[in-house]
């Protein structure tokens, strides 16, 4: 087991520094100048002060070197737990940056992803087996799980927020109410908390509803059901296996699609102007910022491979087989 883990974490290494490598790469050939972007929101007009300011602002973000010395420099500082400065918000650390934006991203995601997949996977398999669920659930999580997570987001905004008024529409809290530990103010957190977890958990909650639906019929339909039937098997012990089986295909489901779901996460923050990491993202792309969207990225593919981790260590947990398996190899 302990050599499956290390394969599987050399693999995720690999992977880890092709993606960061392409997430250092894609800055530096969108156009623009973010040294330029920078000293044009400072209105200096005095083409000297200008020229000076460029050889500056150029050695300070490490701009004035080759770029594969560039390249270097930014593994050496990563090593170091340096993410450099933000060119948008100089001269405050990108690490204080995101550090103050990961929390709402991370408390809007997780909860989505978890309590879609448990609820996905329950409302499934009961439909599997109750006509009148089965007649409910089927159209509606095709419904849900063919609208994209932004425009799913609008339509709850304009309905409960802008038309009925029931829940804020925008932001993480209310510019009335001071960020502090209060009752008060985690009720207004969780206001305006709502509305984007909604449209997160719907269009995945549609989407493990129908995989598990159809995963459970198939396996009451395999040989090994009906041999248990034959049997004599109480059909409680026949589902309780089949929901077992079609469990696997699901935690597969779920490594594939986190990155789907994290990208969706990030477009309903923009869509609720939610503070998170869409909103850095979306900022660091009108500025050119170089630095802050580098490690804007960089947290997403840790959180993106750490997840998958830990969903294959649930696969070896939940699947006996991958166990046996190992213990032949050994």
């Amino acid at each position: 087991m302990w050599r499956y883990f290390g394969r599987k974490l050399a693999v995720y290494g690999l992977t880890f520094v092709a993606a960061v490598t392409i997430n250092w790469m894609i800055p530096r050939f969108m156009p623009g100048d973010p040294i330029r972007s920078m000293i044009g929101r400072s209105a200096v007009n005095d083409p000297e002060a200008v020229a000076s300011m460029e050889s500056y602002y150029s050695e300070l973000f490490g701009l004035d070197v080759p770029v594969w010395q560039q390249y270097l420099n930014f593994w050496g500082s990563l090593l170091q737990g340096d993410l450099g400065v933000s060119v948008w918000l100089f001269p405050q650390p990108v690490t204080e940056i995101l550090l103050g934006a990961v929390p709402y991203t991370v408390g809007l995601l997780v909860p989505a992803i978890v309590l879609s997949w448990i609820a996905g996977n329950k409302f499934g398999a009961y439909a599997a087996r109750s006509k009148w669920l089965d007649n409910t659930i089927l159209p509606v999580g095709y419904l849900l799980t063919a609208m994209p997570y932004m425009w799913l987001g609008i339509l709850l905004a304009w309905g409960l927020g802008v038309v009925a008024g029931i829940l804020p529409a925008t932001g993480a809290y209310s510019l009335a109410v001071t960020p502090s530990v209060t009752w008060e103010f985690a009720l207004d957190l969780l206001l305006h908390w709502i509305l984007p977890f909604l449209s997160l958990f719907l269009v995945a909650f549609g989407g493990w509803a129908i995989g598990m639906r159809n995963m459970i019929i198939y396996e009451l339909e395999a040989d090994y059901s009906g041999y248990l039937q034959a049997l004599g098997a109480p059909r409680t012990l026949v589902r309780k296996y089949a929901f077992r089986n079609a469990m696997l295909p699901q935690i597969t489901g779920l490594a594939l699609q986190l990155g789907t779901i994290v990208a969706g996460a990030l477009l309903t923050e923009v869509v609720f102007s939610y503070p998170g990491l869409g909103n850095l993202i979306l900022e660091a792309l009108n500025n050119r910022d170089y630095f802050l969207l580098q490690g804007a990225f960089l947290f997403l593919i840790l959180g993106v491979l750490i997840a998958n981790f830990i969903v294959d260590v649930l696969y070896v947990l939940v699947d006996p087989r991958i166990r046996v398996q190992m213990q032949g190899g050994a």
